[in-house]
Parts: structure tokens; sequence; C-alpha cells
């Protein structure tokens, strides 16, 4: 009886001992499945959250503009997202190809559906529409939309396209600077606010700036777009 007794009083020493011992084994730890990944992982990776400061407006005119640029850049920034993409997979794809006739060949099959995905929807496009696509290809791709042209046809075409844009005051050669230009820094929020809300699908930019450096900038100022 007196076994028992000094078994039953040194069984919760035992079990402290234990819950010790694991403490220590630098070993044991929690694992979680993933779904879809058979690998035991001790963390979970999170997209990175981009904090976005609070939207003021000095006047309510200001706020207006700002919304009619976001109407416009939500409408346009499908289609400048859709031209970088065929543009990567035009790239990819030509590295493959040894023969110039080869690539020569799928250069005007990529470029013959690009004008026809595009052309019918350019058309409804107003003016400032139109000037906004064009920075947003130069800000998807890291080229002007006039070069894109130059590349993929001869340096007239590209020409006449821009002599002709610049009838209805858009410029093909117009580039997305948000750091010296308030507009392109008010799109860069707008596509910010929409990529992290999940409206719009993130695509990063080729162009090469800080967003909250640009925001410290351009807060305090007191000129409008």
């Amino acid at each position: 009886m007196k076994f028992l007794n000094y078994v039953f009083l040194l069984f919760p020493l035992l079990l402290v001992a234990q819950v010790n011992d694991a403490v220590k084994d630098t070993t044991v730890g929690q694992y979680l499945i993933i779904k879809g990944d058979s690998v035991p992982r001790t963390t979970i990776d999170l997209d990175a959250v981009m904090i976005l400061h609070r939207l003021k407006f000095k006047t309510r005119e200001e706020r207006i503009r700002y919304l009619i640029l976001r109407r416009k850049t939500l409408k346009v920034y499908p289609y400048a997202k859709l031209a970088a993409d065929r543009l990567d997979s035009l790239t990819k794809h030509l590295e493959t190809l040894t023969r110039n006739r080869d690539k020569r060949r799928y250069t005007k099959k990529i470029q013959k559906y690009i004008e026809g995905e595009f052309s019918e929807k350019l058309k409804k496009m107003s003016r400032t529409e139109g000037q906004i696509l064009v920075k947003l290809i130069h800000r998807q791709t890291g080229v002007t939309t006039f070069d894109l042209v130059k590349e993929l046809r001869n340096g007239w075409r590209a020409f006449w396209y821009n002599t002709t844009a610049s009838m209805f005051d858009i410029s093909l050669k117009r580039e997305f600077d948000p750091e010296n230009v308030k507009e392109d820094y008010l799109i860069e929020d707008i596509l910010q606010r929409n990529f992290q809300s999940g409206r719009l699908e993130r695509q990063k930019s080729a162009i090469k700036f800080d967003f909250y450096d640009l925001t410290e900038k351009w807060k305090n100022e007191t000129e409008t777009p």
C-alpha cells in the first residue's frame, strides 16, 4: 500500500518532467498540412499586404476628378495587362524559334491577333482613356506603345501611328511617370487599392518606383491633376 502511495505522489512529477523534456526538445513542434501540398510545414506563407493611406480631398472638385480617373483606369487596365501578357508570350515563344522566317511568321500572327483583339475596343475609348491605356502599357511592359509598334512593324508605321494619335491628343510615346506626374501617381494609387480589394488582377509594374515614397511626396501637394 505504501508503494502505491509513493507511485501516486511521483506520478505528477513524472508528467511535469516529460512536459519539460518536450519543451527542451527542439524537434517537437506543430506541423501544418496545406491542402494540395504533401510536405508538412511549421509556418504559412502569407502575401505581402500594402498599407494604404486614407484618401483625403481638399475640394469636392478634386474628389470628382479622382472618381472619374478611377472609372477610366479600371476600364482600360485589363487591356494593358492583356497587352503585357501577349508581349511576354511573344518574347518567350520567339526564343524557341531559330529560323528568321519562323520568327517573322509568328510575329505577324501575334500582331494580327492583337490588332483584331484591340481595334474595336480602342475605337470605343475616349481620348483620356486612350492616353491612360498608353501609360499603363508602358507601366506593364517597360516599353512605350510607340516602341512596341516600331518593334513589330517598321519605324515609319510607328511614326504614322503616333502622328495619327496626336490628332486625337494622344501620344504613343507617353511614359508612365508617377514620380513627376501627379495623375500617374493617382493612377498607381487606384491600381493598388483595387489590387488589394481583388477587383483587379495584380500585375507588377515594369517601372521601378517606391509607392510609399511617392505618397509622401504627393500627399501634401496642393496642385491637382
